[in-house]
């Protein structure tokens, strides 16, 4: 486990080691963040991000929508994934959760050395293929939905009352945990990073470790 008594130099580390993994979608490691709604995927994808000198973060809230929060797998293969896989630039019209349709104006995204997935199912079985690393936020979901209740307030409460149950289905059928390869733990100083079921190698103050 790596701890957090330097947590900045910590997650720079790790940023580091994640470079130098094989790239996995043509030029591009691919990186998703998963983890239960409210489990600070968000956050720590932001942090990490910042330590990758400003890689790019493609939120699967922008490829959801309300009447499927999960049926966003065939847009991000489409629209994102095959272009990077080329080399080329992707381009893909957010969804605007507010409007309750997707954006006229499509967001670019170059091929970066390293491109963060976040999202509840990042790791889905259809985008496993092609991820070059797989991070899994290691907080159970009953903590996990409280924390994203309190965040949201009582006016999403409907929201949540929905989402639960269809969270619990879409990991039943398509667990992402199990693949995880490293799990991160949030701590009061900063974050614990610990070996995943799924890790052949770990991460290790920035080096591979057997």
């Amino acid at each position: 486990m790596e701890t957090a008594d330097r947590p900045a130099e910590t997650l720079r580390a790790f940023a580091r080691w994640l470079r130098a993994l094989p790239p996995s979608c043509g030029p591009v490691r691919l990186v998703a963040v998963d983890g239960h709604a409210g489990s600070g995927k968000t956050t720590f994808a932001g942090r990490l991000a910042e330590a990758l000198g400003g890689a790019p973060v493609v939120h699967t809230d922008d490829l959801a929508t309300h009447e499927e929060p999960f049926g966003w797998a065939g847009r991000l293969q489409e629209r994102i994934l095959a272009p990077l896989s080329r080399g080329e630039a992707a381009r893909y019209a957010p969804y605007d959760w507010v409007e309750r349709r997707f954006a006229a104006t499509r967001r670019r995204l170059d091929p970066a050395p390293v491109v963060l997935l976040e999202g509840v199912g990042a790791g889905r079985r259809a985008v496993r293929p092609r991820l070059a690393h797989l991070a899994w936020m290691e907080l159970p979901d009953r903590d996990a939905w409280r924390r994203g209740r309190l965040r949201d307030g009582p006016g999403l409460s409907t929201f949540w009352d929905g989402w639960q149950p269809a969270e619990r289905a879409h990991f039943a059928a398509d667990p992402s945990r199990p693949h995880a390869e490293t799990l991160i733990a949030q701590r009061n100083e900063g974050y614990g990073l610990l070996t995943g079921p799924a890790a052949t190698t770990r991460f290790t103050h920035g080096r591979h470790s057997a």
